[in-house]
């Protein structure tokens, strides 16, 4: 009988950082993920090695939509009364169709020109107030007191590799939560470009913990093992610090992350497209581009800002904006889809990332002459695409009498009455949930509040 192969054994608490220099030094080697998951296999065992392969946690994209922008979103995802009441603000009236229903499942209208999302289901959250004329809006993206979701779900996001966590396109609200990165902050999405032409020089930071010997050993071990899959004898004993291969990587990207004539042509944007428009198409280009080299594992971008009161009064622009809309967001996850995921064997990307959209208020649903900011019972709300880890549906409504639905997060029925701010948490935890992958001991990390059983997929074991 053979040898039994002795692996070096690392602290759990280690094996998140040993992922992130080996994956990081092996792109810059000019590996694929899976020749990085071979070497480290031989070094440190199959488990890690598995750990590595799939990501325990979903990418994350976040649509923050202030100054009214977030209004734009009913004419995609109305709510039920407002698609099918005439004289409401929608802009084509009877004209949207039912999202199809499954067991703990609300109904949910799908506009003429929403995204489809190769058939994979929305979410509406009734959650936060309104706060009209901010670019900065909170109140439904505030899982608990003090703890904001995007920070919350970059916390999360530490147990997978990048090499910038969390990016954000101008200067958007982030919030708190314990064992969040910081975020990085670009001016637009140029700028996010520029990014890893710069800052991915130093991500990584320093690559050895002197003070744990065994992680050391395994790193320099699997080094030695990327170098030799690499097959470069003219490679420099420097490439093995992870302060040049970064740099090295940093070299490469620009071109690789820019985005191109064809992928402009596929979003259907054009000279005469609006930049409130194009500026969003063009960071979700560079975001799939991102996402694919396992740069970067959210990006938050704004949206549109642009306060449309006077939207119904010119329905030729109002519905070629939203048109223009729906074809941007369709093509994203279309990308996306056509991406393996190198994190998840068999997997797009499409299928491990959760997106939501935010804003300070989505105006009026039935008011459409000058498009009002209020909302009823001065409510908000939130649209999400779960990936497949929440019901679907809307969870709380408002309606064309004035009145509104909350819901309980526990059951998940829809609830007459009570505060869209206190849908804020659960909302906020849903989502946590979704990035989590259904580990709720990860949500309750920043979640104190009501069991949010009614609000999600159960957890496949």
């Amino acid at each position: 009988m053979g040898t039994r192969r002795k692996y070096i054994d690392i602290p759990d608490h280690a094996r998140r950082d040993f992922i992130k220099w080996t994956i990081g030094l092996g792109a810059a080697l000019g590996l694929r993920p899976w020749k990085v998951f071979e070497v480290n296999e031989s070094v440190v065992g199959p488990a890690v090695a598995q750990q590595a392969s799939c990501s325990s946690v979903n990418r994350f994209v976040g649509n923050i939509m202030g100054n009214g922008g977030l209004a734009w979103m009913t004419q995609l995802w109305p709510f039920v009364e407002q698609a099918t009441t005439g004289g409401a603000s929608y802009y084509m009236t009877n004209k949207a169709t039912d999202q199809v229903v499954a067991d703990g499942d609300h109904p949910f209208k799908l506009g003429p020109d929403a995204p489809t999302f190769g058939g994979r289901k929305m979410t509406g959250y009734l959650c936060g107030t309104n706060e009209t004329h901010t670019n900065k809006p909170t109140t439904s993206s505030t899982v608990a007191a003090g703890v904001g979701m995007f920070a919350a779900v970059s916390a999360l996001q530490t147990t997978a590799p990048t090499l910038v966590p969390s990016i954000g396109i101008g200067a958007l609200p982030y919030g708190n939560a314990a064992g969040a990165p910081m975020i990085a902050s670009v001016a637009n999405p140029q700028g996010m470009v520029d990014l890893f032409n710069s800052a991915s020089s130093t991500a990584g930071g320093a690559l050895v913990n002197s003070g744990d010997a065994a992680l050391f050993e395994a790193y320099y071990k699997a080094n030695l093992g990327l170098r030799a899959a690499a097959g470069r004898a003219t490679m420099t004993s420097g490439l093995i610090t992870g302060k040049v291969a970064a740099n090295l990587l940093g070299k490469n990207l620009a071109s690789q992350l820019r985005p191109t004539a064809a992928d402009l042509s596929r979003y259907g944007i054009t000279a005469g497209t609006p930049s409130k428009v194009a500026n969003i198409a063009n960071t979700l280009i560079t975001t799939v581009k991102a996402f694919k080299l396992n740069l970067t594992n959210s990006v938050l971008l704004p949206g549109m800002n642009d306060d449309p009161h006077g939207a119904f009064g010119d329905m030729p622009t109002l519905q070629s904006t939203v048109k223009a809309l729906g074809q941007i967001w369709e093509s994203f996850m279309n990308d996306l889809m056509a991406e393996p995921d190198s994190l998840c064997a068999g997997a797009k990307l499409g299928d491990n990332t959760v997106i939501a959209w935010v804003g300070d208020t989505l105006k009026d649903p039935f008011t459409p002459s000058g498009w009002p900011d209020g909302t009823p019972k001065n409510s908000n709300a939130m649209w999400v695409f779960g990936a497949s880890q929440l019901r679907a549906g809307w969870f709380g409504q408002m309606k064309g009498d004035g009145t509104v639905e909350t819901f309980d997060p526990t059951t998940g029925a829809n609830v007459a009455g009570g505060s869209s701010a206190a849908m804020a948490g659960p909302a906020g935890a849903a989502v946590l949930y979704a990035v989590a992958k259904g580990d709720m001991r990860r949500v309750q990390d920043f979640y104190r509040g009501p069991a949010i059983d009614g609000l999600v997929v159960p957890k496949q074991m």
